[in-house]
């Protein structure tokens, strides 16, 4: 199980790495292109991951599981073919439905087979996962690209899709069934809003902020949004009973979830963008100097439960979103002469935050709902990974957009439609062309991250007041649920 988590988050993390050698191909995509890239398959996966949860409820979480790493190995496959920018949006959304299908699955078989009081633990390790996958993908990716092209490096999903496809049939439990009915009405509308809502966002830089478009898709999200809400308390089989959400240890735990995720995944989106055009790293060596954050996400997450149970998940959980906090602050402050050992110790600081904060929030969700839901509990804290993630990248990958363009020479801004081609146009200016993009990138970067710090704070203190409710004096709730 672990392993499919870390062959998901690999492909999620590695495409971030590619953004520049996207941006510089053949398929010439423009920033928000490029947003899109990276977003789509994180809004299908978001989307789709409750349904999907519910499903392996009621066939069962095997052939769930074994049917995801199907569809995710064919979209992978129209990823690597793509000869466009449209195809491969498809080719995205193809492997993003077969993540959604995958993740709910993995957790709750993980908890299957593990005894009650070593959940916590198993929790931790499959949070862990996640965090050795984004590191082994960027490793993969650094290493591809520095040798070969963006489409190799998708195409190394498809037997890896295949053999655990295959390793699944043979090695993972069947479990039981349990009645269901699917939710259509309250997966379009779900879809929809998250959709309306990300096209505003990553759409506003380009078509402006004022314009009936953007202003559209802000009030189809608000509209589709409130449909939801309202379909899912009248519902007699609803998508998400909304009513969970007023258990304090479930409603935090998403909130919080998601929030920690705004905050890493604008992180992805722009690591490897600084490490390419400002410390002029390779592809390979960015994927070695992002290690380091991975290797200390999977040390951290596995002991997150044992501190909780010794403090209280409440503080574990504060410590742990404080630290996020910093770390996108000190981020915010690197430059080009930034040395990579205090740029290190920033993201060390972030993937300390994350290794603490988001075990103890997702076992609050998983240990609050019955064992008969223990699919839709992890499809809703997999859900909530996918919309903080889909939110940080088109937050930070607007307002980075909307700086950097604004501060570049105007000779180089007339030209330029991503990143990549700035940075080239800059260069045909000779050094203090290329100086001066280098500036601008670097400011919309720390621009960027302080938004991303400003709105995991709020959503960090939100978290710990509702937080509160979910802990009797004196008994934290991971020990709550161990007993």
């Amino acid at each position: 199980m672990n392993a499919a988590v870390i062959a998901i988050q690999a492909m999620v993390s590695g495409v971030n790495l590619a953004v520049p050698q996207l941006s510089g191909s053949g398929l010439h995509p423009s920033a928000t292109q490029l947003v899109w890239i990276v977003d789509i398959h994180l809004l299908v996966f978001a989307g789709l991951l409750v349904p999907a949860g519910a499903l392996g409820d009621r066939l069962g979480r095997k052939p769930v599981l074994i049917a995801g790493l199907a569809v995710f190995g064919a979209g992978c496959l129209g990823c690597a073919l793509a000869p466009d920018v449209p195809v491969l949006l498809v080719g995205r959304a193809v492997t993003g439905l077969g993540a959604a299908l995958v993740m709910p699955a993995t957790l709750a078989l993980s908890l299957a087979v593990t005894p009650p009081g070593e959940r916590g633990r198993a929790v931790g390790a499959w949070s862990g996962a996640t965090g050795l996958g984004g590191m082994l993908g960027n490793l993969l990716a650094g290493s591809t690209l520095q040798f070969f092209s963006w489409p190799v490096f998708f195409a190394l999903f498809v037997p890896v899709a295949a053999l655990l496809a295959g390793l699944a049939c043979r090695w993972a439990p069947a479990t039981e069934r349990h009645a269901g009915r699917s939710d259509v009405p309250g997966t379009v509308l779900l879809v929809g809003a998250l959709t309306a809502m990300l096209f505003g966002l990553i759409e506003g830089r380009e078509l402006g902020w004022a314009s009936a478009s953007v202003l559209a898709a802000f009030a189809a999200a608000a509209a589709f949004g409130a449909l939801f809400v309202v379909h899912c308390l009248s519902a007699d089989h609803p998508l998400i009973d909304l009513r969970l959400l007023a258990e304090p240890a479930v409603g935090a735990g998403v909130l919080g979830v998601a929030g920690a995720f705004v905050g890493m995944f604008g992180l992805f989106f722009l690591n490897a963008q600084y490490l390419h055009y400002a410390k002029g790293f390779s592809a390979i060596e960015t994927g070695l100097a992002i290690l380091p954050q991975g290797l200390c996400m999977k040390v951290v997450s596995p002991h997150s439960a044992r501190l909780a149970g010794r403090w209280g998940s409440r503080r574990v959980v504060a410590t742990g979103m404080a630290l996020v906090v910093a770390g996108l602050v000190l981020l915010s402050l690197a430059t080009s002469a930034t040395p990579y050992w205090r740029y290190a110790i920033d993201l060390l600081i972030m993937a300390t935050g994350m290794g603490l904060a988001t075990p103890p929030l997702s076992s609050g969700i998983v240990a609050a709902l019955p064992r008969t839901q223990s699919g839709l509990g992890s499809a809703l804290n997999s859900a909530a990974r996918e919309i903080g993630s889909a939110l940080g990248i088109a937050v930070v990958g607007t307002v980075v957009t909307a700086r950097f363009l604004a501060h570049l020479p105007p000779a180089v801004a007339a030209s330029a439609h991503s990143t990549s081609d700035a940075m080239t146009a800059a260069g045909h200016l000779g050094s203090a062309g290329h100086a001066a993009a280098t500036r601008a990138f670097t400011d919309a970067m720390g621009a960027g991250y302080r938004a991303l710090a400003v709105l995991v704070a709020v959503i960090a203190l939100t978290v710990l007041v509702w937080r509160r409710d979910a802990e009797r004096p004196g008994v934290p709730d991971s020990r709550r649920a161990a007993a």
